[in-house]
Parts: structure tokens; C-alpha cells; sequence
């Protein structure tokens, strides 16, 4: 258990001091004595009123409590305890239709619906698995799992199977098909990926030479530049993002005319690094441990090593 350190006038976990001394602020051009200060004036700003809120929620618990002590024997009367419980103020009254801005709030929050991952932030390994897991390789999940049938001329085996990879490209390119498609013909028949009006379209070239562009060009949204044959190039579906990566000289581009060498997903919007559902960061120790992984993650420096099969 670490001792208690004094910072403006406070009484510091000496751990948690010394992660906000040596890790966190340096670089920040915030240097400890002002974050200090600025932190005291905030705790003696906003602990009365914390108080007051948690004075009126002990109250409120308390008659809540005392009214289930007294309705124990009864039959539940719904209607009865919504009237208590607006009676007390836990309930408000309805009131009319109003807006709430999202102003400086990220579209992945404010706006989109979909997948989230949440992972306790406590477990290193946990944290940089989900916030790799947003992007994950079309190629690999299929590959590595019984998506493709796991037996006959398709089973992995201990080493590449060129059959099993072949149709992992075949549903890679069906999956093109349906989530970005074009005006005619099929990404399985796409030599070549062109981007012409100053990079703003794409222009898909077909083995017989003809061309083909995006019904909706709209989908198009980004791209990584060329470099040694090596490019990538982005679109959107749903408001999830796809990346088709380009090596001719990577072992699965060279088999491909167009050298695509894998499809890349984007699994969800978002990771919740998550410190009170998932697991509880309560005291001082457990504060610690998360904030040092979430500033791992920020920083790009966190790392874990574990054991699997003997390696590590």
C-alpha cells in the first residue's frame, strides 16, 4: 500500500503522484505545481456541491428503504410506488420535447449507431487486444476459422494451403461485391485500381480491358498514395470503413492481377477502455494500473508479453 504525499494543500496517494509526476505530464507543458493548484482549486470548487448531490441521494435511498420495509408483506402495487417515488422527487414530471447538442463530439459517438467493444482497461493484454480488434484482416478471419470449411482439399493444415486460400480470396471478392460494388462486372475480375479526376474517383479495370467505376461514388473516401507498388485505398459502407491493401510483392498480392494482398475491416467504432463496469477501478492501486495502460495507449508505448504454448 503506497504512503500519502502533500501537493497543494491535498493528501496524495504517493503512487498515484508519481504517475502524474514522471509519466503523464511530462511533454504536456503542464508542469506539476500548476496541475496541482489548478486540481485543488476544482476539489474546492465542486466538493460542496458534490456533497449536496450525495446528501439528496443518501436521502432519497433512505426513504425508498423505509418504504419497502413497510410494503414487504403487500403485493407489489406498481402504480403506488411510481406515485412514492415522484412524490420523494426520484421521479420527475414529464416535461415537453427538447434538443440536446453534441457539439465536439466525435460522429462515432454523437451520430452512428453500431458495434462497440468494451474491455476492462485493468488487463494491458485486454486493451491493446480491443483497440487492435476495431481493424481485423477479411483474409485471416476467413482463413483461420470455419467460415471456409475446415476439411477435404480445403483444411489449413500445418502449412499454406493454396486451395483454402483461393477461396478465401473468391469470398473476399464476393464480400467486395456486395458491400462496394460496381457499376459492372466484379472485383474478382479487377486487374487494376486507377484513380482518376485529381484522385476523387476510382476506376476499376477489368481483364477484357473495359472499365468500370463505384455506382456511388461517395464511397471512395480515402487513399494512401503509392509507394514501391505498395497503396492502400479506403471506402465506406454503413458507416464502417474497408481498406483494400495493395503489395505485388507480398506472397497473396502476387497471385492477385490487381495485387491485393488482403481486405481490412473495421469491426466497430469504437473501444470502450472501460473502469467501472467491466471491472471496478476504486482505490488508489487500481487507479494507478488503469491510468498507466491508458496512457500506454495514448503515448502508443503500452505493451504485455504472455505465455501460449511454451512462447512467449
Amino acid at each position: 500500500m503506497s504512503g500519502f504525499v502533500r501537493r497543494s494543500g491535498l493528501q496524495v496517494t504517493e503512487s498515484l503522484a508519481e504517475i502524474l509526476e514522471s509519466n503523464a505530464l511530462p511533454g504536456t507543458g503542464v508542469d506539476a505545481d500548476r496541475f496541482w493548484q489548478g486540481f485543488s482549486q476544482i476539489l474546492a470548487a465542486l466538493g460542496p456541491v458534490n456533497r449536496v448531490l450525495l446528501d439528496a441521494r443518501t436521502r432519497l435511498q433512505q426513504k425508498i428503504d423505509t418504504w419497502h420495509k413497510a410494503h414487504r408483506v403487500k403485493v407489489f402495487d406498481v402504480a403506488a410506488y411510481r406515485k412514492f417515488l415522484t412524490e420523494i422527487g426520484y421521479f420527475e414530471q414529464v416535461g415537453g420535447d427538447f434538443n440536446i447538442a453534441t457539439n465536439n463530439v466525435d460522429p462515432e459517438i454523437a451520430e452512428r449507431a453500431g458495434p462497440q467493444l468494451v474491455v476492462p482497461l485493468s488487463n494491458a493484454r485486454f486493451a491493446l487486444n480491443a483497440a487492435n480488434a476495431r481493424w481485423g484482416s477479411l483474409y485471416d478471419a476467413l482463413y483461420g476459422t470455419d467460415v471456409v470449411p475446415q476439411d477435404g482439399s480445403l483444411a489449413p493444415g500445418k502449412v499454406y494451403n493454396p486451395a483454402r486460400g483461393a477461396e478465401v480470396v473468391a469470398r473476399g471478392a464476393a464480400f467486395l461485391d456486395e458491400a462496394i460494388p460496381l457499376v459492372v462486372g466484379s472485383h474478382r475480375d479487377v486487374v487494376a485500381y486507377s484513380l482518376v479526376e485529381n484522385n476523387a474517383r476510382l476506376q476499376a479495370t477489368m481483364a477484357d480491358g473495359s472499365e468500370s467505376p463505384l455506382p456511388d461514388i461517395g464511397q471512395f473516401v480515402g487513399h494512401s498514395g503509392e509507394v514501391g507498388g505498395k497503396r492502400s485505398l479506403l471506402f465506406a459502407h454503413h458507416g464502417l470503413h474497408i481498406e483494400m491493401q495493395f503489395d505485388p510483392t507480398h506472397p497473396i498480392g502476387s497471385l492477385s492481377p490487381s495485387g491485393l494482398k488482403d481486405i481490412v475491416i473495421e469491426a466497430a467504432l469504437s473501444t470502450i477502455q472501460d473502469c467501472e463496469d467491466s471491472v471496478a477501478a476504486v482505490d488508489a492501486e487500481d487507479k494507478v494500473v488503469v491510468y498507466r495502460n491508458w496512457l500506454g495507449l495514448m503515448k502508443g508505448d503500452l505493451e504485455d508479453s504472455f505465455e501460449k504454448g511454451g512462447q512467449t
